[in-house]
């Protein structure tokens, strides 16, 4: 048992939604990576160099993450470095995990930081 409690966003369920029509393998892919990534890093509080904090938009209790290293399946012969990319809120208080984006490096470079900041706003 994790302790760590999940959710997503609306616009999360979307982004996968869209991509899972792609990338088969996505939802045991995400399952794994809560387990060797995310939970290594805000459970045991091991770094294995997977997940990286977004400088300039942490508040008070709540951390938005990039989760680099995301094994798929469906990308064959990539390993972990297949290119999708998570952010999430890490809400330090009550063990809280929020999915707010979810992207394929190929498509779109870099989260949509205008998206994490209206995430923020609704949290305050």
């Amino acid at each position: 048992m994790s302790g760590i409690k999940y959710s997503e966003t609306a616009e999360f369920r979307k982004d996968f939604k869209k991509l899972l029509k792609r990338f088969r393998s996505l939802n045991e892919d995400l399952e794994l990576a809560k387990q060797a990534a995310i939970e290594l890093y805000h459970v045991r509080g091991l770094d294995n160099a997977s997940v990286f904090e977004i400088p300039g938009f942490s508040k008070a209790g709540i951390k938005i993450f990039k989760l680099k290293k995301f094994a798929c399946k469906a990308l064959k012969g990539t390993g972990n470095r297949s290119g999708i990319r998570i952010i999430y809120a890490f809400h330090e208080g009550d063990a809280r995990i929020e999915f707010i984006e979810i992207y394929f490096k190929g498509d779109k470079g870099k989260e949509d930081k205008e998206k994490i900041r209206e995430y923020l706003r609704e949290c305050m």
